[in-house]
């Protein structure tokens, strides 16, 4: 005799699978979390309330430091998008954490942006309000096509800065000749 699966079943079986899910998305979370401490806040400058962590340090090291915290930041987002992080967010982590090497590359500015402005903390908190409060939900087209229109316009005006500078270069080397 064939066992056919009866509905009652076939909703038991769901929600098994559901909190199977749900289990290892929590394991995920608090991996995030963990590895969030470690990066952002895990030690703290004695006698102050300022916190910082392994990004800080590595930010410390020129070059090859900001390269390795931008790695380590890239697979905390990469996590979170696996975890059901919609794309408007996980455009709103990016920024976050280009804007923080972009800064970082700076030599001392950018260890002292990097000590207070904490990219992967904040991205935390943007994971756990569209987690909690439902938030930062929607499509990322707006956002990247602002993003698309704003890198036309500095190339465009970076292209005309050079054609005005060249025509200038031009237009003093033909007095020359006079």
């Amino acid at each position: 005799m064939i066992d056919t699966p009866t509905p009652s079943s076939k909703i038991a079986n769901q929600t098994i699978a559901d909190q199977t899910i749900a289990d290892h998305s929590s394991r995920q979370m608090k991996w995030v979390d963990r590895f969030t401490d470690t990066l952002d806040t895990k030690l703290r400058i004695p006698g102050t309330k300022i916190r910082f962590g392994l990004d800080f340090l590595l930010g410390l090291i020129p070059g090859i430091g900001d390269v390795i915290s931008l790695g380590l930041s890239g697979i905390l987002i990469a996590t979170m998008a696996k975890n059901g992080a919609s794309g408007k967010l996980v455009v709103k982590m990016l920024g976050n954490v280009l804007l923080d090497s972009l800064v970082g590359t700076v030599p001392i500015l950018g260890n002292l942006f990097d000590l207070f402005y904490k990219a992967n903390y904040r991205n935390l908190n943007l994971m756990r309000e569209h987690y909690e409060e439902d938030k930062h939900k929607g499509s990322v087209w707006p956002i990247l096509l602002a993003v698309i229109a704003a890198i036309v316009a500095m190339l465009a005006s970076s292209a005309w800065l050079l054609v005005c500078q060249s025509s200038t270069i031009f237009l003093r080397g033909i007095n020359l000749f006079r």
